[in-house]
This record gives C-alpha cells, structure tokens and sequence, in this order.
C-alpha cells in the first residue's frame, strides 16, 4: 500500500467516525465570527460525551476583509475546525452546499455565523432527531421561543410576510424557515444538498421541500433567539428570496402534469375552435340566446367598474325597473378582474377566453385532486380529470354557462374540505376554506350548491363505511366549516342581500315540471359526442341544447357498474359510487316516469323542491355531480390495471375503458356567421333618435328567446337603454323569477305576433295602452330589424304608433318625438 493510499484509508476512518458536523457559511465576517466559533468550539469541547467526535466546517464565501484569517487563528489552535473557500461571492446557498457536502457527521449543524441562536439550543435540536425526526429546525415562531432581542419593525413584518409565502408555496404547516440554526440527520443532509440548485438564501426552503417531499419528518423547536447587529440581509433579499421560490416551484412541476395541462388546454381550445377561427363575428348557435347574454354580463361590469357604479345593479336592460345583477350570476369573481381585457379586446373575446381557459383550469383542478386523493399514477388521474371536466353536461354546458364550466375552485374547495378532516391546522384551513367560498359565490352558486351536496353525499357514504375515520373526523370538519363560515360571511353579506332583497330581486326561478332527467338520459349520447352522437334523441330527452345535463352513454354507464363491483372491498368506490347513484336519482326530480311505460314514480328530488335555495334549481343538473364521481371511479380502476402484471387483463381492461369513452368523446362546439348588427346601430345614426334620457325599443322586446338586441348594446359599448331583455327579474306580487322584465301589455302583444305571426285589431284601446308603455319605457325610437313576420309587426306597430315607420340604415324606424 503506497502512502497516499494508507492516508487516505486514515481520512476514511475518521471521516466515518464523526459524529456531529456544524457547518458555518460566512461572508466578511471578522467582527462577528470569532466569537462564534470560540462559542462553538468550546461548548463542543465541554460536551464531548454527549455529541462524541465533532467538526467545525466554515465557508467563506468570497469575503473580502479577514475572515480567513480568523478562520486560520482558531484551526491552528483546533484541528477540528476546517477551512473552505469560494473564489466570489455565490451567496448563502452555494456556501451551505459546499460546507454540508465536505461534512462527515452523523448530523449536521447549520447555524448562521452571528449565533443568534446560542448554540446551547443544539440540545433541544438533538433531542427531536433522537425522537425520530431527520431534521430539526430551530423556530422564532413556535409556542415556547423566546426573541430575546427582536428585529426593526420592517425586518420582522417582511419576514412575516415572507413566511406567509413560504408556507403557501412550498413548505405549508413551517412556522419559520429562515431561522439560521438547524439540525439534519447527515446523510439525508448531503442528498438534499446535492440535489439543490438554489445558491441564494432560499436554500433552507429548497432543502425542507426536499425533506418533505422524500418524507422525511421534520420537526419546528422553539429556540432562544436574539437579532445581532450586521446583518447581511437587507430588505431587497426578500424579494431574491420570493424570486427563487418561484423558480424553485417552476423547476418542482413534473414534466407530466406540465403534459397534463397542455393536452387540457389543447382539448379545450379543440372545442371551442369554431369560436376561436373569429371570436367577434361567430356565434354557438347551441347557446340559444345565452351568448348574447353572457357578452353582456361582461361588457355591463366592465362598463360599471370603468365608470365607478356599483356592479350589483343596472338599468340598461329592463329600463326602468332595472336588473338585480347579483341574481343573475354574472360572475363578477372574473368579469371585474377581467374589465381592463374587456374593454380592451371586446366581451366576446373575453368571453371566448374565459370559458376556453376555465374549462382547461377546471381539468387541471380535478387532475391535482385526484393526484393527492385518489391516485398516483398521472396517466389515470389524467383520464378521470379530463372524464370530469369534459363530460357530456359540461360540453352542454360549455356552448353558453360559463358559470357551469369554470369549476376550478370546485377542487380546491374538495381539498380543503379533506385537509379539515385531518384536524391539523383546522383554523388555517377553515379560513382559506371561507375564503374561497366567499370567491366561489362571486362564480356562481348554484355549482357551490350542488358541489356542497356532492360532497355531504360523499360524506355521509365515507363516513358508513369507514367509521374510524368518520369518528376522528367529524369535530375538527364541523369545527373547521364553522370557521370557515364565519369568515365567508360578512364578507358576502351585503351582495347576498342585495340579490334577495335589493332592487329587482325575486323569490326564486319556476322551471316547470318537466325539469329532470328521464332515466334513458343517463344511459343515452349527447349531441355533441363526436362518435355516438344522436340529436334527436338528445333533444327529445332534455330541455335544450345547453342542458343536456346526463347522456354518460350506456357503456360508461356499464363500465361504472363493473369497477363498482370488482373493486367493491375499497371504501372509496364505494362512497364514490353511492355518490353517482345518489345524484343520478336526485337528478330524475321530483317525479319521473319508467321508460316505455305510463306508470309515473315519485323521485327523491321531492324531498328537495321546496326547500330555499333547492326550489330554483334545475334538478336535472344535479346528474353533474356523477362526472368527478365517475372520474375517480375510473381513475382508481386504470391505476389498479396498470399495477396488475397479467398483461392480458391489463389489455381487456383498458380496452373496455377505451370502450366507454370513445363514444363520448367531445366534438367541437358548433359555430355559426353571426348575425350583422343593423348599420342604424352600427354607424351611430341610433343617436339621432335617441335622446340622453331615453330609451331604444326594439321590436318585439328582448327577452330569452330573442336577446340580439343586447348584441347591439354591446357594440355600441353600452351607450343606450333598452326596456325588457334576457335576464332573472320578478314578476307579479309574488315576485316569481322569469327571465325577461315584467310583461306589458304592448310587450306581450308584440312578442305574440313575432311568433305567430298574427296581430290583433288596433284600435284606440290598444293606442292609449301603448302610448303609456312608451311612457313608462322613456322611448325615444322604436326599432324593427328584419326577422319573420316582419311585414305583420310593422303592420301593428305603424297601427299603434298611428304613422308608418322609416327605413333607415337597414331597420324600420318609428320617431315617437313628433
């Protein structure tokens, strides 16, 4: 053995008989170092028994002044304290990575070289990591430190804050991160080193994820701590910091979840690209009249926040009486945010973008739910998430409610309502959870109501077949929903009163009797399935269009029922799977008829209809909630066949998979030329007519089944009134919601010819009559753009008026001035 190699047999042997290794990164630090390492040194000297052999590792990281030299007087004294050099300054960061991975120890020390944390707490740290930890960090913010000496006011509000980040972004439940004085199991240490990239002062947070993520506990111990003058950390570094989390949460995504919300963003734009080829000249026909309404939502809270109104109310339609905005679910949790893109770029590009770029968020947001709660593997999360976000309802959904759609806070509600039942910071959580509830009601509350119910279904079947769990759960959920109640209140208090009890407010929305689902519509094709398809029967089995709320396909249907089955011994296909059946039979309302007979049964929805908030639902919507549901069943059964190591049934089952969704697959949205907005409206020759105080009517008034006018407003940016429209409002003493202003007599009478075609006899009667409307309405014009029965309404309208209208910029105009 030549001498080279018998010293380093030597190193070896006493590298792997070190026991605890204090790494001290320092940049020009001679006024304060020499101190600390004295302290160090000699503490370590007077504990030998108890932290056995030791070494003392300084970094100087490029100092400028005598920091070696100090580093150089106590080496020569103790051997044990070692010497490392930087060329330049890296940072805090790159110091720490090279001193932790030139350490040996068995644990490894990190304190900062003022010591402001005396190193006498090293006992505490040591303890934790004798209880089983594998990493102990000393905490200013744990019950029981002491802050002998605190920070300037400035320092400690940006630490705070700077924490509150920290906790959000990466490391959540760590009271304090940056504390300088830390104890690591050595070779964890050196693995979470090596893999760090950080050279900054976010490496203590880089290296925690790193812990937690490998899960390897992790334990705050409150120290005594007490601020030291010349510190290097100046106010500009937190922001480094803020920064190089950023990055660190970037360079974190998993190349697959990256993939994830591309292929969901692909999807969605795929849906959607007959809207996208030219947003402000093409229209989803399947959308009814629900387009022209939602670009109008939009350009009214922009119009409302451009010109400092209150958002929850307007009399551009319906003009007098006015809309109760805050009941007619505009969104203002998106269209106030998103006024500057409005104005802008025009309601229907921020229209088409949102819905676009929600959908895609929502997919996302059920494929991060599924991931931490259901499953692991990506590849099945990534199907239930796509089954979830893109099932026949929400394509339905997806031609004109947007409300509908974008669900993304639906998830994120899910999981903190998850995290509460763990009860480990059920305050934090309960007020995150009022927070986004209070948002998710500024995005529509019939989905947080019929999410709510899903999830108390859920709930209720969990908490059957898992008794354990339900025992410890159910305080800290109810402790943390009550929580989160107080904090979502007061801050929804004065909208909700205002859309139950402001101006233009109603009781609640009548949808007939015929608003659930039949039972073959569970088990039937959409219209806009891209293989199986059929629109007769779509049509024929629902409302309209934009709520075909079941159509899952037979084979879905089918392959739900055999994972229930095959994998009946696991808790959560069980409560998921009461879950769709609880919701697939609510959905059927109040009663529904068996199919292929006359014989009619009453549905569970009855227990329902009546009640507040329930009475102006459409019950077949409820048939929603069975898409996550579904989702996560078939999530669960692809990752067991992927586990499975019998290729065979690997391949039957996937190909049945395969099986039930192609049918079901989406095609894209239909699309249609839009409608050309008249040239009297278009080139401004309206405001000749229309005086500042007055209204445009146009003939017959808008409401639900013909809202283009509301077209015209939002080309014009919203520059005049229009009496009646499409919108939620009351009707009567009862204040019944209808979807259209209150009815007058004209109104009525017009609306009756352009649908049939026929007018009734003008005579005085119905001349008196319309001049008060035209009164009550402040008209300035009326107004007749070509449609059928044209020649029939301008007939009755030259009748009422008592002098024939004028052709003007492509429309038939009535002056009422004179």
């Amino acid at each position: 053995m030549s001498a080279t190699q018998a010293t380093d047999v030597i190193q070896d042997m006493q590298a792997t008989s070190i026991d605890l290794s204090v790494v001290v990164p320092a940049y020009n630090e001679e006024e304060r170092l020499g101190p600390t390492l004295d302290a160090i040194v000699g503490y370590l000297r007077e504990h030998e028994g108890r932290f056995g052999e030791w070494e003392v590792v300084v970094v100087d990281d490029g100092s400028t002044d005598g920091t070696r030299d100090i580093v150089a007087a106590v080496t020569a004294r103790d051997r044990r304290v070692q010497l490392l050099t930087s060329p330049r300054n890296r940072g805090k960061g790159h110091a720490l990575r090279l001193g932790v991975l030139a350490s040996y120890g068995r644990r490894v020390l990190i304190t900062d070289a003022d010591l402001a944390a005396p190193i006498e707490e090293l006992e505490a740290l040591e303890k934790a990591l004798a209880d089983g930890h594998s990493a102990a960090i000393g905490s200013r913010s744990a019950p029981g430190a002491t802050i002998e000496r605190h920070q300037s006011h400035l320092r400690e509000l940006l630490g705070r804050a700077g924490n509150l980040l920290i906790r959000g972004i990466a490391v959540p439940g760590i009271r304090d991160t940056q504390c300088g004085f830390k104890l690591f199991d050595g070779d964890r240490a050196r693995e979470a080193f090596t893999g760090s990239r950080l050279s900054g002062w976010g490496i203590d947070v880089e290296i925690l994820q790193h812990f937690r993520r490998s899960g390897w506990p992790v334990t705050e111990v409150p120290v005594r701590w007490a601020h030291q003058p010349g510190s290097k950390v100046r106010p500009l570094d937190y922001l480094r910091v803020l920064a190089e989390l950023a990055g660190l949460k970037i360079r974190s995504v998993r190349p697959a979840d990256l993939l994830a919300v591309a292929v969901f963003l692909l999807m969605s734009v795929g849906l959607y690209s007959g809207r996208w080829a030219d947003p402000g000249h093409r229209y989803l026909p399947d959308s009814l009249q629900d387009q022209n309404q939602w670009e109008w939502f939009f350009a009214v809270t922009a119009d409302n926040v451009a010109h400092l109104r209150n958002p929850l109310f307007t009399t551009l339609q319906g003009f007098p009486d006015g809309v109760n905005l805050m009941a007619n679910t505009v969104m203002l949790g998106l269209t106030v945010p998103l006024t500057p893109v409005t104005l802008f770029l025009g309601p229907a590009v921020t229209l088409a973008l949102v819905m676009t770029l929600g959908l895609a968020a929502t997919a996302f947001g059920w494929y991060r739910l599924i991931v931490k709660r259901v499953v692991r593997h990506r590849g099945a999360a990534f199907t239930g998430a796509a089954l979830a976000a893109f099932a026949p309802p929400m394509v339905s959904h997806a031609n004109a409610h947007p409300n509908f759609t974008v669900l993304f806070m639906i998830p994120l509600l899910i999981e903190r309502a998850l995290r509460l039942c763990s009860g480990t910071r059920v305050v934090r959580d309960g007020v995150v959870l009022g927070l986004m509830a209070a948002y998710q009601v500024f995005l529509g509350e019939e989905p947080l109501l019929l999410a709510s119910l899903g999830m108390a279904l859920f709930a209720a079947a969990y908490g059957v077949v898992r008794r354990d769990v339900a025992k410890k759960a159910w305080q800290p959920l109810l402790k943390g929903l009550a929580i989160g109640a107080a904090v979502c209140l007061p801050l929804v208090a004065l909208p909700l009163y205002w859309q139950f009890f402001g101006p233009q407010s109603y009781k609640s929305v009548l949808h007939g009797d015929n608003a659930g689902n039949s039972p073959l519509a569970l088990l039937s094709f959409a219209e806009r399935s891209l293989v199986a398809g059929n629109e007769v029967t779509a049509n024929a089995l629902s409302l309209n269009p934009t709520e075909q709320n079941a159509f899952y396909g037979w084979p879905l249907v089918a392959l739900a029922f055999a994972i229930t089955v095959r994998l009946w011994d696991h808790p959560l296909v069980k409560a998921l799977a009461f879950t769709a059946v609880a919701a697939a039979f609510l959905s059927l309302g109040p009663r529904f008829r068996i199919p292929l007979s006359q014989t009619t049964l009453p549905g569970p929805w009855a227990l329902l209809a009546d009640k507040p908030l329930f009475e102006s639902v459409i019950e077949g919507r409820v048939a929603m909630i069975c898409a996550p549901a579904l989702g996560m069943l078939l999530a669960v059964a692809i990752e067991r066949l992927l586990r499975t190591p019998n290729i065979a049934n690997q391949f039957i089952g996937l190909t049945a998979v395969a099986a039930a969704l192609i049918p079901i697959l989406p095609a894209p949205l239909k699309t249609v030329e839009r409608a050309e907005v008249p040239a009297f409206i278009a080139d401004g020759t309206w405001k000749s007519y229309v005086g500042k105080d007055e209204t445009l009517v146009p003939i017959p008034l808008p409401d639900s089944g013909n809202a283009e006018a509301l077209h015209w407003q939002t080309a014009t940016g919203l520059k005049f009134s229009v009496p009646g429209g499409y919108f939620n409002g009351p009707y009567g003493s009862d204040r019944i919601g209808i979807y259209t202003a209150q009815p007058r007599y004209t109104s009525s009478m017009l609306r009756d010819v352009s649908f049939t075609g026929v007018a009734p006899t003008i005579g005085k009667n119905w001349r008196a009559q319309a001049r008060v409307d035209f009164a009550y309405w402040k008209a300035g014009a009326l107004v007749l753009a070509p449609q059928p029965y044209q020649d029939q309404l301008r007939q009755a309208v030259d009748a009422l008026v008592g002098r024939p209208g004028k052709w003007v910029g492509g429309v038939w105009v009535w002056d009422l001035h004179g």
